[in-house]
C-alpha cells in the first residue's frame, strides 16, 4: 500500500470490485489523474486492482486506457 500525503482530512481507502473500506477516515480522497480533492460523498470511479480513486468517467477512463 502506497503511503498517503500528510492532507488534513485526507481518508485512505482500501478499494474492492463494488465498495471501499475506510482505513484511515477522513473527508475526501486524491484523484489519481488530476490530484484534485474528491469528497467521499461524492466518489464514485475507483479501480481496485490499482487502488486508485477517480473523479470522474473522464479521469478513469484515462487512468485505465
Amino acid at each position: 500500500m502506497m503511503r498517503a500525503p500528510d492532507l488534513p482530512g485526507l481518508a485512505v481507502l482500501q478499494y474492492g470490485p463494488a465498495d471501499y473500506q475506510v482505513v484511515r477516515p477522513g473527508r475526501f480522497v486524491l484523484c489519481a489523474v488530476s490530484g484534485a480533492e474528491i469528497p467521499l460523498g461524492e466518489l464514485t470511479y475507483w479501480s481496485a486492482q490499482r487502488q486508485e480513486a477517480y473523479r470522474s468517467a473522464v479521469e478513469a477512463t484515462q487512468a485505465l486506457a
